[in-house]
């Protein structure tokens, strides 16, 4: 399966009888799968099948459904509002002995306000059912639409990602050829040190001093670092290999070599090997904000 990223855009339209439709996507990084929609008054039943969809091919992000809907070619109708139409007259006759005027006209009573409805032909349930269908077959088109672009921007994402790791790989081979690193090499120092601190002064126990370096320096060997780094990476080669839905896999990974990084910093006491590890830091956090675009 390929990688897919969590943000996208697509646009669809159709026409069902007299129902034009149109439906716009665009979804964005989230935790989850949180699908909000927008539909006219009147079109609630195409939301749980649309939201039944969009599980069924997504895994996760926010996407943002868009739905337009309008009726064209439709014989508008007009009715008159008999109850407005009885009020009117009913007005009409009470004034009439009292104010001087012309009679009424037919054509000023009809153009008061409310008296006339011009109204669209009404809708048949068969033809209302068939459009509603339509709009939930053209959003899962659109969704098809979305959830290819998503798979274009993940094919993408994992070249970088494996671009990162080779990364890594690099710098863990010049940190693990750092000569400084060897714990002979630090036990030497370590012992130099101790020398001094013994022709400093001859209040120091020689014994407990050299069993101190001893633990000194196998604290500082970062060979565990740098094995649990390759075995992270190797895994992180795996399941971008493997594709689909991965993300949350691979943050949890970045955030294991983020943690193998800074251990094998604070453990440095080597000015070449520590400017290894602030670059490795910058190469993991690179990767680990890749990651948050994928599904």
């Amino acid at each position: 399966m390929a990688l897919s990223s969590m943000t996208g855009f697509a646009r669809s339209h159709g026409v069902c009888g007299t129902y034009v439709w149109s439906w716009e996507l665009k979804s964005v990084n989230a935790k989850g799968l949180d699908l909000r929609l927008r539909v006219p008054p009147g079109w609630d039943a195409v939301d749980m099948p649309a939201r039944n969809r969009a599980s069924a091919v997504l895994a996760r992000g926010t996407v943002y459904g868009t739905l337009n809907v309008k009726r064209e070619g439709v014989a508008p109708i007009v009715k008159v509002n008999e109850s407005v139409l009885a009020a009117v007259l009913a007005t009409l006759k009470k004034l009439s002995g009292r104010v001087e005027a012309e009679p009424a006209r037919l054509d000023g009573i009809l153009s008061l306000r409310g008296v006339i409805e011009v109204l669209d032909e009404d809708e048949r349930e068969d033809d209302r059912r068939d459009a509603e269908q339509a709009v939930v077959d053209g959003f899962h088109q659109t969704l098809v639409e979305l959830a290819a672009m998503r798979r274009r921007e993940g094919e993408t994402l994992g070249k970088v990602l494996m671009q990162r790791l080779i990364e890594m790989v690099t710098l863990a081979e010049r940190a693990e050829a750092v000569p400084g690193r060897r714990p002979e090499a630090i036990k030497t120092r370590i012992a130099e040190q101790v020398a001094m601190l013994l022709d400093a002064s001859d209040r120091f126990d020689p014994d407990r001093l050299h069993q101190e370096a001893i633990l000194m320096a196998s604290k500082a060997d970062i060979r565990e670092e740098l094995d649990r780094l390759a075995s992270h990476v190797a895994q992180a080669e795996q399941i971008i290999g493997e594709g689909g839905a991965v993300g949350r896999r691979l943050d949890f990974l970045s955030q294991e070599l983020n943690r193998e990084v800074n251990t094998l910093c604070s453990k440095s006491n080597d000015v070449e090997l520590t400017t290894i590890g602030l670059e490795l830091k910058a190469v993991v956090e690179q990767f680990r904000e890749q990651v948050q675009n994928l599904e």
